[in-house]
């Protein structure tokens, strides 16, 4: 059953303030991505690698998508899931270990800082208890076709009944 139906307004559960702050994370990373990164991915150094080019291109994606954020904040999460998974996954795979180990190089040591940024701010301004009611609580969609109701009464070989 719809949100329509029941009454209810998603929007309307997540305070302003939340979704301002949802707005800000988005046009903060539209912001950084746009300063750090797009000069080397519109201007991208002699010998870019091929995993190099990749990167710089997924990053001008979640700049672009981030856009979108600011319009739509609630309907732009995933893009800050993948923000907050993608760079908790590597502080705890690769920033973590060297700096255990005392090993951390300048470039890893920037990265690092980049990514703790966004994996504290990210869960910051995430409205916890929208993402449970509509990520973890709500049913799934269906995997087959939808039956509406007026296909149900229609015969299935597409002519009219004498």
């Amino acid at each position: 059953m719809s949100n329509a139906i029941k009454g209810t307004d998603p929007v309307s559960e997540v305070s302003t303030l939340r979704l301002y702050l949802l707005r800000g994370m988005y046009a903060f990373m539209f912001v950084g991505l746009a300063i750090v990164k797009w000069p080397a991915i519109f201007n991208p150094p002699p010998g870019l690698s091929n995993a190099g080019s990749v990167v710089g291109s997924v990053l001008l994606a979640i700049s672009l998508l981030a856009v979108l954020g600011i319009r739509y904040p609630l309907k732009m999460l995933p893009l800050l899931f993948f923000e907050f998974l993608w760079k908790a996954i590597w502080v705890l795979q690769w920033g973590l270990p060297p700096v255990l180990a005392q090993q951390l190089s300048p470039e890893a040591q920037e990265t690092l800082t980049s990514c703790l940024v966004g994996v504290v701010l990210v869960p910051l301004v995430m409205p916890w208890g929208y993402v449970f009611k509509q990520y973890v609580k709500a049913p799934g969609d269906p995997w087959g076709r939808r039956v509406s109701a007026s296909s149900r009464t229609q015969p299935s070989f597409g002519h009219p009944q004498s």
